[in-house]
C-alpha cells in the first residue's frame, strides 16, 4: 500500500513538473522580440528578421571593408520605412558621405529637407563628448556613430573608455534608438581599444581578404543577443545597390 502511494505520488509530481515546464515554454514562446530590418540584402535571414529593436550593434572591420556602406544602407532602409535617422561622423565630412551614398542611388539630402535625416559632424579634437539633442529633435529611430575608434585615440585609459562607451550606449538606449557603432579592428580583438565589443549587444565583422589578383569580402556575426543567429563566414559583395550577402 505504501509503495502504491509513493508510486502515485511520483506520478503526480512528474505530471506537475511537465505542466510547469509546458507553461514555462508557452510563456517563453509568447515573448516576441521586436526587430528592425537591417537593409543589408540577406542579413535579416541570418538574424531572425533583423536587429533587436533598441539594441547596439558594433560593425567592425579593417579599412576598406565596407563599414560606412553598411551603415548608410541601414539608415536608408529606415528612411524608406518612415524611420528617421542620424549619422554622427567623427572623421569624414557630411558632404563626402552624401556623395558616397549617391553612388548607390541613396539621396539622403531629400530626407534632410523633409526633416527626417541629419548628418552631424563632430570634431573630437575639440570635444570628445557627444550630445544628442538632434536625435531628440528628429525623434530618430536609427543612429550611426562612425567611428568610435577615433574616441579611443583621445581616451587611452581602458577603464575611462569603457565607462564612456557604457554611458554613450545607455543614453541612446534610453531614447529607444537602434544604434550602429563602427570600429576598426586592431590586433586580435574586434575594436581598437578592446572594450566596445563587450558593451555592444551585437557584433558584425566585415573582412577583406586578397586572393591572388582577386579580392574576397566576407561577413560573420560574432554575437547577437536574443537572436539565434548563423555563425558561419558568409561571402559578400558590394554592388550597385549596396552590400549583399551571397550565401543566402
Amino acid at each position: 500500500m505504501v509503495a502504491k502511494v509513493k508510486e502515485e505520488g511520483k506520478k503526480i509530481a512528474a505530471r506537475k513538473k511537465t505542466e510547469k515546464s509546458s507553461k514555462h515554454k508557452t510563456h517563453q514562446n509568447s515573448y516576441k522580440v521586436e526587430r528592425v530590418k537591417t537593409g543589408i540584402f540577406g542579413l535579416d535571414k541570418l538574424t531572425q528578421g533583423g536587429f533587436v529593436k533598441g539594441s547596439s550593434v558594433l560593425v567592425s572591420g579593417e579599412t576598406g571593408t565596407g563599414k560606412t556602406i553598411f551603415c548608410l544602407q541601414y539608415l536608408w532602409e529606415g528612411l524608406k520605412n518612415d524611420e528617421s535617422g542620424v549619422y554622427i561622423t567623427l572623421e569624414e565630412s557630411a558632404e563626402e558621405i552624401k556623395k558616397d551614398a549617391l553612388v548607390f542611388g541613396w539621396d539622403f539630402e531629400k530626407y534632410e529637407k523633409e526633416g527626417k535625416f541629419k548628418i552631424i559632424e563632430k570634431n573630437v579634437f575639440e570635444d570628445t563628448n557627444l550630445e544628442f539633442f538632434e536625435i531628440d529633435e528628429l525623434k530618430a529611430k536609427r543612429v550611426v556613430i562612425d567611428s568610435v575608434s577615433l574616441l579611443s585615440l583621445f581616451i587611452e585609459d581602458k577603464s575611462s573608455m569603457r565607462n564612456k562607451m557604457r554611458e554613450l550606449i545607455k543614453s541612446l538606449k534610453e531614447r529607444g534608438v537602434t544604434v550602429l557603432l563602427t570600429s576598426e579592428i586592431v590586433g586580435e580583438g574586434f575594436s581598437r581599444l578592446g572594450v566596445e565589443e563587450f558593451l555592444a549587444d551585437g557584433i558584425i565583422v566585415l573582412k577583406f581578404t586578397p586572393i591572388g589578383t582577386e579580392a574576397g569580402r566576407s561577413l560573420f556575426i560574432r554575437k547577437m543577443r536574443r537572436t539565434n543567429h548563423f555563425e558561419d563566414m558568409h561571402p559578400i559583395e558590394i554592388g550597385k545597390k549596396g552590400l549583399r550577402i551571397l550565401s543566402v
